[in-house]
This record gives C-alpha cells, sequence and structure tokens, in this order.
C-alpha cells in the first residue's frame, strides 16, 4: 500500500513517456520515482546505473529474487525450443512437469491431497474462483472475512476486503460478506469467540456462511500475525458448522514465513488455498488448491485466458526445486533472525515512541504509528538506496520483505541504510556507515552462493 506522491524528477524522456500515456492508476512508479533497467538478485539498478538494495520484493511476488538463474536457464532453453506458451487448459508437457513437481515437492513432503485449478494471472483471480466454488458447492451464499483483510481488487475480492476506502457505493459490490475481528483486533480478547456465538446463535443476523476467508499473516492490512492457537479454533469452529475453510497464501505463502505454507506451523488442513505472487518464479501465475470434494466444478464453469501460462509453468517449476534443499530451507531461517534482531534493537533505541515490531520469517512489519512518518523514511531510504514500502490501514507500518535467498552482506546493508535513513528523518546521528553497494562484479562473483544458501 502508498500514498500518492508525484516524480521528484521530470527530466527523464521514459517518464515524461509514462506520464503522457499511462493511466494516473499508476501507483509504485510514483513511490519509487526512477526508471528502472536492469534486476539481479536483490539489486535493482535504474537506468543511470544506480543500484538499489530490494526489500520490496515486487510486493511479494519475488521471494527467489530477480531473474533467478536457474529461470534464466529454464525459460532460455524453452523458448529456444519453440515450446507453447500459451494454452488456456489444454495439456501441455510444461503444466504436466510442474503439475509434477509441485505434488513431489510441496504436496507429498506434507501429506497434502489438493487438486489444482490455474485460475490466472494474478491472485485475485485465485480468490474470486475460490469464493465462487464455495458458494456452489455449500450451496450458500454468505462468507466471513475479517478487519484489516486484503484479498485483491477484482468484485469478488473487495467485497472481503476490510479497508474502508474500498467499501463506497460505487467502487465494488460487498454484499453478503459479514467482517469480524483478527486475532488481536481487540487486545487480548479472544475474537474466535464472537465467531462462534454468531455461528450459534440463529437470532445473530448473520446467515450461516458458505466460508470463512483468511490470512494467517495479514500483510497489506499492517504486518498482523494470527496465533496458531486462533488459527485452529477457527478451523475447529468451520468444521462444527460444515463452513469451508478458505487461506489467502497470496503473500505470505511460497516460503516468506519460513516454511512453504503460512499455515503449515498451526497444522491447518484448509479446504482451499488460494496461491500466487511468487509461484511463478517473477511471471504471472495463479492457482487454487482444492480439496478433492469440494471440486465440484463442471468443465469450463469458470475459465481464465491466461490459466494456461506455460512460461511461468517453466519458471516455477525451476523455483520449487529450491524446496529440495535443506540449507535454502534453514538459511530462511537465519535471515529471518537477523531481520528480527536487527529491527527489534531498532525499536529499543526508540522505545520513547511506543512503536511495535510484528512478524514472522521474512516479513516483518516496523508500527511506526505514523503514515506521514512511514512515508518519509521510505522516501529518503529509496534516496539512500533502499526500496521499502509501507501497509496498514494509513500506511504507518513499514514493511521488510527482501528475498529469501538474499545474501547476508546485502541483507546487513539494507538494515544499516533503513536504520540511517530512520535517524535522518528522526534528526538523530546516524547510527552506522553503510559500505558501498557491491559493484557488478562482486554480484556475479555472489550469485551463485545465494541461490545455495549456507
Amino acid at each position: 500500500m502508498f500514498r500518492l506522491s508525484h516524480p521528484t524528477s521530470h527530466s527523464d524522456s521514459a517518464t515524461s513517456t509514462v506520464e503522457r500515456l499511462e493511466s494516473e492508476v499508476r501507483g509504485y512508479c510514483r513511490l519509487f520515482p526512477s526508471v528502472f533497467k536492469s534486476a539481479s538478485g536483490s539489486i535493482l539498478t535504474t537506468a543511470e546505473g544506480r543500484p538499489l538494495i530490494d526489500f520490496f520484493c515486487g510486493a511479494g511476488s519475488l521471494n527467489y529474487g530477480h531473474n533467478p538463474p536457474a529461470v534464466k536457464r529454464a525459460l532460455v532453453e524453452y523458448i529456444s525450443q519453440d515450446g507453447i506458451q500459451h494454452s488456456l487448459d489444454m495439456m501441455t508437457e510444461a503444466k504436466t512437469r510442474f503439475l509434477e513437481t509441485f505434488e513431489r515437492t510441496i504436496l507429498q513432503p506434507r501429506s497434502m491431497d489438493y487438486k489444482i485449478q490455474f485460475t490466472g494471472p494474478t491472485g485475485t483471480n485465485a480468490v474470486e474462483a475460490a469464493l465462487k466454488l464455495a458458494k456452489q458447492h455449500r450451496e450458500r451464499s454468505h462468507v466471513v472475512a475479517f478487519t484489516n483483510a486484503y484479498h485483491g481488487h477484482s468484485l469478488g475480492s473487495l467485497s472481503v476486503t476490510g479497508n474502508q476506502s474500498y467499501h463506497s457505493e460505487y467502487y465494488g459490490s460487498h454484499n453478503n460478506v459479514s467482517f469480524l475481528p483478527y486475532d488481536g483486533y481487540l487486545g487480548e480478547f479472544d475474537t474466535s469467540i464472537l465467531l462462534e456465538k454468531m455461528l450459534s446463535d440463529r437470532s445473530s443476523g448473520m446467515p450461516l456462511p458458505a466460508a470463512v476467508v483468511l490470512e494467517t499473516i495479514q500483510g497489506e492490512g499492517g504486518i498482523h500475525v494470527a496465533s496458531d492457537e486462533w488459527l485452529q479454533r477457527i478451523q475447529t469452529l468451520c468444521r462444527q458448522h460444515d463452513v469451508l475453510l478458505i487461506i489467502d497464501d497470496i503473500q505470505v505463502g511460497n516460503g516468506r514465513t519460513g516454511e512453504f505454507f503460512s499455515f503449515e506451523k498451526a497444522g491447518l488442513t484448509p479446504d482451499m488455498v488460494c496461491l500466487s505472487k511468487s509461484i511463478g518464479g517473477g511471471l504471472p501465475l495463479s492457482l487454487l488448491l482444492i480439496r478433492p470434494e469440494c471440486d465440484v466444478w463442471q468443465p469450463g464453469q469458470h475459465t481464465g485466458t491466461f490459466r494456461g501460462n506455460n512460461l511461468a509453468f517453466v519458471a516455477a517449476e525451476a523455483v520449487l526445486n529450491h524446496w529440495n534443499d535443506a540449507s535454502f530451507i534453514s538459511g530462511i531461517q537465519d535471515r529471518s533472525e537477523t531481520l528480527r534482531t536487527h529491527l527489534s534493537s531498532i525499536v529499543l533505541e526508540n522505545s520513547e515512541e511506543n512503536w511495535e515490531l510484528r512478524g514472522r520469517g521474512m516479513i516483518w512489519g516496523l508500527d511506526v504509528r505514523s503514515g506521514e512518518l512511514a512515508r518519509k523514511v521510505i522516501d529518503l531510504a529509496f534516496q539512500n538506496g533502499l526500496l521499502l514500502e509501507a501497509s496498514g490501514s494509513e500506511d504507518e507500518v513499514l514493511k521488510f520483505m527482501p528475498a529469501l535467498n538474499i545474501p547476508e552482506y546485502l541483507l546487513l546493508q539494507g538494515l544499516n541504510l533503513f536504520r540511517d535513513s530512520l535517524n535522518a528523518v528522526l534528526l538523530k546521528p546516524a547510527a552506522s556507515k553503510p559500505a558501498l553497494v557491491p559493484t557488478k562484479e562482486t554480484r556475479n562473483a555472489s550469485q551463485g552462493s545465494s541461490m545455495v544458501l549456507s
């Protein structure tokens, strides 16, 4: 999430072209007002040759970094052999290999039994399919969602998204949805009690829903982390009342929390799981995992022209192989501890501010209680060589999402850049002197090691 501001420079011809021709709806180019030319691993480079460390990762779609070598090799080989690019839902070798790799690498080791639906290029397509299928399967029209939820920008997804700005009379359809407080929304009060009461009381005013949809960690909502116990209680209530449980793992899945699925730690068995963003290895891919008994679609009942993106199948198969490497998985935990330790120290250094640090794995949020302050830090960090965004209802939570395989020295350097940018905004002396961003030669030398973590 971001607040709009105008680019600081209009001298570049590319900037002028974009301003002249592209819709005013554009957002991130206003947050990061540079023309980017190339990217490798965790470094983006502008057209002027200025390198930046990436703690943004395409809003979570680049968990394995920019242009992973394995993806580049696989795509070049596939294209050079005139591999199928577009196939709707026809059978292709690329799709078959992805399905087999996903089953062998992800589903079977976790004893999971899901059918896989390819829904189209982006995450909201998976959410739309899940909502439609849940209603059809249960023959009910109602859905329960939660405060601060974010599920996408198409009409069905907007109906279960919490931010008030999306709930105007003309912006989208919001029928048949009840919002209940997410874990922690009412402090120490266990909000699952409210769901239990609403489901049990036939005079509660809430119809028996087809499904409950939730994120185990709310990314755009401000990095709110649900406890395992709360998630387990929600699942138990769904089972007791014959309500389907849909987990939106679009941003916090694909290894972002340390496990491939964010709900593994809580031991959940969702009826449906929405996956997108990093599942495609940087290319558009969105899918819905469906428990076999819930797969009641008739042929062609839910379609999408680009559900057969074979280039994304190839890229996805390449990045899934990371999950066969124990050092890659342990490396996520190591980097998570680095993030947690350094950000915790920043909170302690500014204890008078009453900030809060929330997160798990490789997604952390620093709630600085002010969208204005967060934006000043983001802008200065960008000038200093670091890409960072904010989330939360007022964009008050600084959001840290570096690549899962970011080299340790770049992670530390990015954290130093952040600390110095924050201190400068707060008019405090710099706490450290960050080293120069590595040269191209240094980056190339370290690129291989960034794929196999130690």
